[in-house]
């Protein structure tokens, strides 16, 4: 892999890994139309590594409150939310699904949905659930009202996003709106959310890496990473400004475009399914 190549597919990790349009189905159309070959785990790790890193750096003030909030002081306060204890809850109770789901079925989904085809249909399937999120769904809760019931929702929901093109961001943001959470909330949750899940997929295939005997990374690697850092970090500030005074439906409609191109160069370039 070249050092241009890395960088824009970090570039694209970054910026889908947070949008509601899927990371994993656009790397996976990338590599496929590019002609890129698999970098593997290495790379793989890099990448998760560098959205994790724009997940903390943004939301640090929430994780540096419920760090704090393991070990109180005397007259200390909370912030408004769900407080930071109840919030370091919701984030473990959501993650477990997404967690289970991964491990166990991640050699099903590697070896028999990583297909154009089925990012096709995940990507339109999703855009059409998020544009009736929008569409019918209240979204008057604001993050203060975050309950159990919704991290364990969004977290079930989460457990989705191993099927390519389905996007982690997109099917929790969804979630979060169907149960009645503002926008700025139901993103907000979701990026929180996200961070446990790219840290643990990162720890897994760097322990794959250590049982390989992997003890080099090549420099063009590094340029991945921090692509992936700085895009991400980018991308959840725009985010979190625009659903503010925006709607998701734009969104939803490109996912709709995006599905309905992929299966048009597909079907001209004679890819079955």
């Amino acid at each position: 892999m070249t050092t241009a190549e890395s960088i824009l597919l970090g570039t694209i990790q970054g910026i889908t890994e947070f949008l509601p349009v899927s990371s994993s189905g656009h790397l996976l159309l990338a590599e496929h139309f590019m002609g890129t070959k698999d970098a593997g785990l290495a790379y793989d790790v890099m990448l998760h590594m560098g959205t994790l890193l724009a997940v903390l750096a943004y939301f640090r003030s929430d994780w540096l409150e419920m760090a704090r909030g393991l070990f109180p002081r005397r007259g200390s306060g909370e912030k408004k939310g769900p407080g930071s204890k109840r919030l370091l809850l919701f984030i473990i109770i959501g993650t477990i699904p997404g967690a289970a789901i991964g491990y166990f079925c991640e050699h099903f989904v590697a070896s028999t949905l990583r297909s154009p085809w089925v990012v096709v249909c995940t990507l339109a399937g999703v855009a059409l659930l998020l544009a009736a999120a929008e569409r019918f769904a209240h979204h008057r809760r604001g993050f203060e009202r975050l309950g159990m019931k919704d991290a364990l929702t969004i977290g079930l929901a989460q457990a989705a996003a191993i099927v390519p093109g389905v996007s982690r961001s997109g099917i929790t943001m969804t979630a979060g709106l169907f149960l009645g959470l503002s926008r700025e909330a139901a993103a907000r949750f979701s990026f929180l959310l996200s961070a446990p899940i790219i840290a643990g997929a990162g720890l897994y295939e760097g322990l794959k890496l250590v049982k390989q005997g992997t003890q080099e990374i090549p420099p063009a690697y590094l340029w991945g990473f921090g692509a992936s850092a700085i895009s991400g970090y980018l991308v959840i500030a725009f985010l979190m400004n625009y659903l503010r005074r925006h709607t998701f439906y734009p969104f939803a409609a490109y996912r709709l475009i995006l599905a309905a191109a992929v299966a048009m160069l597909l079907i001209a370039g004679g890819q079955k399914w």
